[in-house]
Order: C-alpha cells, then structure tokens, then sequence
C-alpha cells in the first residue's frame, strides 16, 4: 500500500476543495465519519442483527415522515390562522 505523504494529503485537500467548495466541506465531512462509524458497526455485529435492523428501519422513515407531514401541517394551520387574521381586519 502507497503511503500518502503531508505533501500528496495537501493536494488531494486542494482538490476536493476546488471540486466541492469550501461550503460543503463540513457536510462531507460529517457524511464520511457517519460512513465509517456505521460500516464498523455493520462489521462488528452478527447478521442476526443486521437483520432485526433492515426490518426496524421502515418503522423509523415511516415515523420520520410521519412528524415532518404532522410539522408541515402545523404552518399551513399557522398560515390559514394568519389569513383569517389579515381577513378580519
């Protein structure tokens, strides 16, 4: 395996930062350390859990919809409630 020295780290650094944009850089990162944390869990656990996980996960985006519909729902409640405002005057 080639080592990478300070000098090659600094131009793959130049890099992504031309590619991505300076803006990004804390999201990408974020998404990296994210990756790595889960594949080492996935590589620790046995398939029995992964498993258990794949079939709970539905669950989670299906509760996560649910609360951005029931948010969503909230300001256009707010907004009609505003509407009516401006209307009575």
């Amino acid at each position: 395996m080639p080592h990478l020295g300070p000098l090659e780290l600094v131009i793959v650094l130049v890099i992504v930062i031309i590619v991505f944009g300076v803006g990004k850089l804390p999201q990408i990162g974020g998404a990296i350390g994210q990756s790595i944390r889960e594949f080492r869990d996935a590589s620790r656990r046995p398939e029995s859990d992964e498993e258990e996980e794949e079939e709970a996960k539905p669950r989670k985006k299906t509760t996560a919809r649910a609360s951005r519909v029931k948010k969503e729902a909230e300001v256009v409640e707010e907004e009609e409630e505003e509407e009516e405002e401006e209307a009575e005057e």
